[in-house]
């Protein structure tokens, strides 16, 4: 999976610039349109929660991850068209087999809200923008269109919107000539907090079976977190850095 982006150099000083820019950008709202709460004002306080996805892979079937595909389109009102330029990608299934045994295993494949964003640190106008809680969004009242972030992002996990679009939802404004990912369903979260359910998960949990926790991984009693420590998970391209907050247990 190694990119020809794998040796950037990640600049701290430009991401905290642009996320500072970004968080200002987020106030500018169009009429009608509910866009994201601007991040809290930045601190280090470990009253801030980082929330993150651990997704089981041993609990999925090719059909969950189907699933979660189709609970965030019917969320966020996004759907692939084959015979579209705009094809969406705000999460998608990815198919492993094992070289010596042939078994195959299925995984949910969205933005991973690094929490050193190489999507962010490209971005030339703050569009892209990391909240203090971990949720990466991009704000589409900034974002040019210049795909920076898409050649960034090491996990495939940004579209760019070729065409106009109708029928938006209020939850998840998008727009032609703008790029979009997975925003870990952040209007749930900013109703519910830790209490939230992301659409995916809401997909396949059920009373008898879990596949994906979603919560707070600073708090170290968190059910998330609790599961982290007895059980462990990867961390998808661990050598790049970025501390992703989603990630995958039995890969």
């Amino acid at each position: 999976m190694a990119t020809e982006l794998d040796n950037i150099e990640l600049r701290p000083a430009r991401r905290k610039f642009l996320k500072s820019a970004a968080a200002l950008a987020t106030t500018l709202i169009a009429p009608g349109v509910i866009l994201y709460k601007p991040g809290h004002a930045s601190n280090t306080s470990s009253n801030i929660p980082r929330w993150g996805l651990l997704i089981d892979t041993n609990a999925l079937s090719e059909s969950d991850v189907d699933a979660c595909v189709s609970a965030c389109q019917r969320e966020h009102g996004w759907e692939s068209d084959p015979d579209s330029r705009t094809d969406a990608q705000w999460i998608r299934k990815v198919k492993l087999t094992d070289a010596e045994s042939g078994h195959q295993r299925f995984l949910p494949m969205m933005c991973l809200h690094c929490e050193n964003p190489p999507c962010v640190d490209v971005c030339p106008t703050g569009a892209s923008f990391k909240r203090d809680d971990g949720i990466v969004l991009v704000n589409k009242h900034t974002c040019i269109g210049c795909r920076y972030c898409m050649m960034a992002c090491p996990y495939k996990a940004r579209s760019f919107i070729h065409e106009p679009l109708k029928d938006q939802l209020p939850v998840a404004p998008r727009g032609k000539g703008t790029v979009e990912s997975c925003t870990l369903c952040v209007h749930r979260i900013d109703r519910d907090g830790s209490d939230a359910i992301p659409a995916c998960a809401e997909a396949v949990n059920h009373a008898d079976r879990k596949a994906i926790w979603f919560g707070d991984l600073h708090d170290p009693q968190s059910e998330i977190s609790q599961r982290l420590q007895a059980l462990g998970a990867v961390k998808l391209r661990a050598d790049m850095g970025l501390n992703p907050g989603v990630r995958y247990q039995g890969l």
